[in-house]
């Protein structure tokens, strides 16, 4: 399961409420090569669902994933911060061995 913590889901109703995002719209992660440690992750919203999604809900958002990506993420939490030191969403990944400074990359 992938869950969400109660900054991220009030981040994304917010981001919900802008007229640009659809409300029918979920959350989609992945995974992808790349990065300083050698796997990066992917998020944006999507609103069509593939043949080897995962889907979860979790505190009221919808979050999708790629089975293979799945594999890497499992037990993840979607994170969010709006401080003056970084301001976005992170992934508390305890599958990541290493991590990035940024925390956008990670490897296991």
């Amino acid at each position: 399961m992938i869950t969400v913590s109660e900054n991220a889901k009030a981040q994304v109703s917010k981001l919900k409420g802008d007229d640009s995002v659809s409300q029918e719209a979920f959350i989609r992660v992945g995974v992808k090569g790349g990065g300083c440690s050698g796997l990066s992750y992917v998020m944006d919203f999507d609103t069509e669902l593939k043949d080897d999604d995962k889907v979860f809900e979790d505190k009221g958002v919808k979050i999708v994933v790629d089975k293979k990506s799945f594999l890497y993420l499992v037990g993840t939490e979607l994170d969010y911060a709006g401080g003056l030191n970084g301001k976005g969403f992170s992934f508390i990944n305890p599958n990541a061995s290493r991590t990035c400074g940024c925390g956008e990359s990670f490897s296991i």
